[in-house]
Order: C-alpha cells, then sequence, then structure tokens
C-alpha cells in the first residue's frame, strides 16, 4: 500500500521571487532532537551524496553533524545505509537528470531495507514541478525539504519513522539565518565557511535567488568565531562563501564591509585565506586593496564575466558593462599585480548574435584568463531567461562554444608555461592511491599542481619547483630551498 503523503509546505516560485525584502533574521536556538529518534538511531548508518557548490558542500557538512548529532554513523555505500540523503543542485539540467537517475537506483535499497529512508534536499527540491516530479514517479523518496530548513531535519526523521508516512517540507521565502547548527568536515586541511546565504541580484538567467532565498548575511563576530575556532584545530586554508561575498553586510543595520571582514578574517593568522564569488558590480577599492595589504590573501580571483556584448549583460541584468568589467580587471592587475583570475562565461543566450559573441572573445583576449567555466545556457524553469524566444540553433551554440574554448585555451597553456623553472608554495592535500609519493596540491593562485615529494607533508605548504606544464596542471618536485 502507497504511503501517505503529508504535505507541510511545498514550494512556489512566485513567493520566492518577491523582491520586498525585511529585515535579516538571526536565529540562534539549540538544534532540537527528540530523545526517541536518539534510540532509532542507535547502530544506524547514514549516506550522504552531494552535488553542486560549495554551498552544497556546506549544507552537507551541516546535515552530517546534524546526523552524528543524532546517533547515526557514516557508510561509503548508499546500499549499506538506513538513510540516505541526496543534497542536490539546480544549475543544470544534466545534474537533475543525475540525481533521478540516483533515485532510480535507490529502489533496490528498499527491497532490501524496507525501514531504510530516502530523502531528497537541496536547490533542486525549491522548484514545483520538481517535487511534483519525485512526488508522482518516485515513491520511494519519503522525506524532500529545501535549503531554508535543515535545521529541521531531526524532526522530520522522526516523524517519517512514527507516521510511516511521505514528508514534504519547503518553504519559498527570503530565509533566515541559522547559527549554532552542528558542522562536520571531513577535509582537515581545507574549510570553507559561509559568510551570507541567499542572492539578491536576481540576474535572469540564474535559479538562486528563488532556490536559496534572497541575501542573509551572518554576523561578524560569528564568522570570526568560527574562523579562529578553525586556525586552532591546525586549517591552512579558509574559503569564504556566499553567492555574492562582495555585498556581504548589505542587508545588516550597521555591518561592515566585505572588506572589512575579510581583513579581520586575514588577521586570524589563516596560512591561506581565499573567497567565492564576487559579483563585478559591488567591487570596491578597499577590496583590492586588501588584498594587496595581507599576504595571506591569496592572489586569486573568480570574477563572472557571463558575456562580452552590453546587450547580452543588459538582458541578463547583470548591471555593468563590458567596459566596467574590463576597467575592473586593470585597476585589480594594477593593485595586485600576481593576480590570477578565473571567470564564468554562458554560450547561447536567448538570441545572442555573432556580434554579441565575438564582442565576449575580445573581452577573453582582453583579460587574458588562468581559468575559466564555460557552459552552453541551459534555461532553468521559472526564471525570466527561460521564458525568452531564443532563434539561435544549438548547432550554432556548440560551434560558438567550441570557438570559445579555442580561445581561452592558448592563454591558460601560456599561464601554465609561465611557471616552469619557478619555485612555487603548494598546499598539499593528498597522495596518489598507486604511488604514494605524488603528491597533490594548490599554488596561491590556484594551480593544481602534481609533484614528487614526502608523504609527511601533506597537511603543510611546502615549496615546488615546476618541471612541466600542462593545460590545466602542473608537475613539479618537492624542493627545501
Amino acid at each position: 500500500m502507497a504511503k501517505k503523503v503529508d504535505i507541510k509546505s511545498e514550494p512556489n516560485l512566485a513567493d520566492a521571487a518577491k523582491r520586498k525584502r525585511e529585515e535579516t533574521r538571526i536565529l540562534t536556538d539549540d538544534l532540537e532532537i527528540p530523545s526517541e529518534l536518539r534510540i532509532i538511531a542507535s547502530g544506524k548508518k547514514f549516506f550522504i551524496r552531494t552535488y553542486g557548490c560549495q554551498a552544497n558542500v556546506l549544507d552537507s557538512q551541516n546535515i552530517e553533524g546534524i546526523l552524528l548529532e543524532i546517533g547515526y554513523s557514516p557508510v561509503d555505500n548508499p546500499l549499506q545505509a538506513d538513510v540516505v540523503i541526496l543534497n542536490t543542485c539546480a544549475i543544470r539540467e544534466n545534474a537533475e537528470e543525475k540525481v533521478f537517475g540516483e533515485i532510480g537506483s535507490l529502489k533496490r535499497l528498499k527491497g532490501e531495507n524496507k525501514d531504510a529512508l530516502i530523502c531528497i534536499c537541496g536547490c533542486m527540491v525549491q522548484q514545483p514541478h520538481i517535487v511534483n516530479t519525485i512526488k508522482t514517479k518516485y515513491p520511494q523518496v519519503d522525506i524532500i525539504f529545501g535549503t531554508h530548513n535543515i535545521h529541521h531535519l531531526p524532526s522530520l526523521l522522526n516523524e517519517a519513522y512514527s507516521k510511516k508516512n511521505r514528508i514534504i517540507e519547503v518553504y519559498s521565502k527570503e530565509g533566515e539565518v541559522i547559527e549554532n547548527i552542528p558542522c562536520f568536515r571531513r577535509d582537515k586541511i581545507k574549510a570553507f565557511v559561509n559568510i551570507m546565504y541567499g542572492c539578491d541580484k536576481f540576474c535572469t538567467y540564474c535559479i538562486v535567488p528563488y532556490t536559496r532565498g534572497k541575501q542573509r548575511s551572518r554576523e561578524m563576530d560569528a564568522i570570526l568565531k568560527e574562523c579562529q575556532d578553525l586556525v586552532k584545530q591546525g586549517y591552512q586554508e579558509i574559503t569564504l562563501v556566499g553567492q555574492n561575498v562582495n555585498a556581504y553586510g548589505k542587508d545588516l543595520k550597521d555591518a561592515p564591509t566585505f572588506a572589512t571582514l575579510l581583513s579581520k578574517v586575514a588577521e586570524t593568522g589563516i596560512p591561506r585565506l581565499r573567497f567565492t564569488t564576487s559579483h563585478p558590480w559591488d567591487f570596491t577599492e578597499e577590496m583590492f586593496e586588501a588584498i594587496a595589504k595581507y599576504p595571506n590573501i591569496m592572489p586569486f580571483l573568480h570574477l563572472p564575466l557571463q558575456s562580452g556584448s552590453n546587450d547580452v549583460l543588459r538582458r541578463m541584468g547583470r548591471r555593468y558593462t563590458a567596459e566596467e568589467y574590463c576597467h575592473l580587471v586593470d585597476r585589480l592587475r594594477a593593485i595586485v599585480p600576481s593576480i590570477s583570475l578565473s571567470t564564468d562565461i554562458i554560450v547561447g543566450f536567448p538570441n545572442e548574435t555573432e556580434e554579441d559573441f565575438q564582442r565576449t572573445l575580445d573581452v577573453v583576449k582582453y583579460c587574458h584568463y588562468d581559468s575559466a567555466f564555460t557552459f552552453i545556457y541551459s534555461p532553468r524553469v521559472g526564471t525570466p531567461g527561460a521564458k525568452m524566444e531564443d532563434k539561435v540553433s544549438m548547432e550554432t551554440k556548440h560551434e560558438r562554444f567550441s570557438r570559445l574554448i579555442a580561445t581561452l585555451e592558448p592563454d591558460f597553456e601560456a599561464k601554465a608555461e609561465a611557471y616552469v623553472g619557478k619555485i612555487v608554495p603548494v598546499l598539499v592535500e593528498g597522495s596518489s592511491k598507486k604511488d604514494e609519493t605524488i603528491l597533490s596540491g594548490y599554488t596561491d593562485t590556484n594551480k593544481l599542481v602534481n609533484f614528487k615529494g614526502n608523504v609527511s607533508s601533506i597537511g603543510k605548504i611546502v615549496n615546488v619547483k615546476i618541471l612541466e606544464s600542462h593545460t590545466y596542471s602542473l608537475i613539479g618536485e618537492e624542493v627545501n630551498e
């Protein structure tokens, strides 16, 4: 017999699209865990699969912290778990297809363990059509919850066990900042730290404001305490994370700027400090000066361009011109000459002309990027871009995409080749499974390096001499200089 579906709340894109904002609410209540759930969880195991960006990685760390606090233990195979959680991404259509494939494969788990719970959360389920698909086509899913109510997971699990219902609880709202959620980081070398949630920009191609809510900044004292704790625990690198870190604090009364926060975190003594992602609209000279002032702020910046055409940028709702973007890059390189720059570029936004595309190539040639994330436009249901008429064929989009890669890669190769013969600091993250003397890590400019070294160097910053360059990685050897 099919389980009853208990719909506590379903996503609503109209609610998510409301631009009027309220003052950010910061909740610091302790996590509530029903005593009966602790008893049920004893001896049970969980598995988490994470799709998407750093925000999802952080959410999964919170989910794992909650499950460990309840009393579950982790397992690496979903078919051995009593609770399986898929934390999903909505940015690309192929990510959604992977999730549906995974859900389908979990039918086997239900056959082997009838009491197992399958939970789907994250950005995908903030979309009404996705929830409806899961509800109607995938009866093996027990709990659907969204990005705003991760702290409700204990009560959702407890209810699923006690009432044997399928539960849907997905809110479409501005959201709050929830502090005091347990966090478990498996990586003991590098850590992501959320400084804000959501986004107010509402770019016409982007689903994030609908799935993550409007911008909510954490208070600086809470961020600094988390970073100070990470320094005490021996972490070597912190990345400050937000959908638009440059806008940090604009939703809080009398809040510091992002440049101030960045400087304060640098002063905690963390050996390496990074941040992502930056929107060109909110950049300030104060931020450039902070990067230049503190040697532990890494000389690497991800600065999404999206398009080099002013007409396309206007229709994307990006709020800057190609000329303003290029001026920003010029100022940044004048103040921080060693900066390494990556970007995002979308090919085939609705009705992109050949002239529009050529202007994107012009900006690419002007900026000389070190790396780039490139995409063919994928419409997201509920965004303004999805409603735009598009007369550009997929064949044309793929042809332009190939030309974009061909324009980018000579710069990638030249930037990599410039490292050959140099000795650079590398934060060592691990070793090869086949040969533990082959280590890997990243330079301060975020270049991947594979090199010959001592396994005792893992977790340390060591000097590496670069011997070879490849388009997307470097080869070297550890030196004592």
